[in-house]
């Protein structure tokens, strides 16, 4: 088995920065485990599950890390650092996944037909100059974190099927990608509806358009481990993925069906504050976390026909090798595939 050091995680993604060796996962009870996650509603499943005691019903004694984009995640689960993650696919995992030191093991959030998703955003400064909708977009810059983002798929997707050209800006941050778009330095972008929603009522960016009408049931985040937890921790494994799929129950029902009324969503929305938007006050945090709600795969199901075509994308462009597989990438053996 390939021993993934901090210098053979760095060599395979390049500028990426990673931290040291490869972790064994505790085999006690209580097994400390880590979680990569990012501060958006989309992750709320992690977060019930932690609140609401579902990890440590399974024996899990979890510590939430918090990143800022999805590529470190992917080093960071290669090199031992942490267990499990969620966030989009990238190219630097579909690198790692190649090389033996990632597996992604299930489906998160995806768009769906009649719930409000993420939103195609321009600057006012591009909005006054008459671009009012993704159609007019020709020649424009679009920002993403890094090349192979789950922004530069998007907005590459929709720019074919609107049949115009971008300039994709690598701004590293999602904080300096929304800077960018409201100082007018870009001009473009896709976000989920909590931070796409407030900046549209700031007056400062303005909502073109949805990315489901252009990736219809996308897959658009994954849960993701180690090979070595995949392959090796299988017991773990399933047992993160129980208690994580329990807080994915938990926030549709609530969230999404409203089964306990407003007074359920007022609850949920108290437990998310912790983490999402915890600088400000709860009752301006409320309608931004609100404005997040996604459905979130139910059993942590994953869509394999949109992870297909996101490899597919991702081979076109020529950001990971042509003879990747989607085998290579994705373990379905610990829940439902769909789509």
């Amino acid at each position: 088995m390939t021993h993934w050091t901090r210098r053979r995680t760095l060599a395979a993604l390049g500028s990426v920065g990673a931290i040291a060796g490869l972790a064994t996962p505790a085999l006690a009870s209580k097994r400390k485990i880590v979680l990569g996650a990012l501060r958006f509603t989309s992750h709320s499943a992690s977060f019930i599950a932690q609140e609401r005691g579902y990890f440590a019903d399974a024996g899990l004694d979890v510590e939430l890390r918090f990143f800022q984009a999805a590529s470190p995640m992917s080093v960071a689960i290669a090199s031992g650092d942490v267990d499990y993650a969620i966030t989009a696919m990238s190219g630097g995992l579909i690198s790692l996944a190649n090389r033996g030191a990632i597996k992604v093991i299930g489906g998160a959030l995806s768009e769906e037909p009649g719930i409000d998703g993420q939103k195609i955003l321009v600057s006012d400064a591009a909005y006054q100059a008459g671009i009012t909708s993704p159609a007019a977009l020709e020649g424009k810059s679009f920002g993403m974190t890094t090349a192979g983002s789950s922004f530069h798929y998007m907005g590459s997707r929709m720019a074919e099927k609107e049949g115009v050209s971008l300039s994709f800006k690598p701004l590293q941050k999602v904080g300096a990608i929304i800077g960018a778009l409201k100082s007018g330095q870009i001009d473009a972008w896709s976000i989920v509806p909590h931070i796409a929603k407030p900046l549209a009522g700031s007056g400062a960016v303005h909502i073109i358009g949805d990315v489901a009408d252009y990736l219809p049931d996308y897959q658009v985040t994954t849960v993701f481990t180690s090979a070595q937890n995949a392959g090796g921790e299988q017991q773990m494994t399933r047992d993160f993925l129980s208690a994580y799929s329990r807080g994915v129950a938990d926030y549709n029902a609530t969230m999404i069906d409203r089964a306990s009324g407003d007074a359920g969503v007022d609850q949920m929305v108290d437990l998310i504050h912790k983490y999402v938007y915890a600088d400000r006050p709860r009752d301006k945090a409320a309608k931004s976390i609100i404005n997040g709600t996604m459905r979130l795969n139910e059993g942590a199901a994953m869509n394999t026909k949109s992870l297909a075509d996101q490899l597919a994308w991702f081979q076109a462009e020529k950001l990971v090798d042509a003879d990747i597989s989607l085998e290579t990438i994705i373990d379905p053996s610990y829940v439902d595939s769909i789509g």
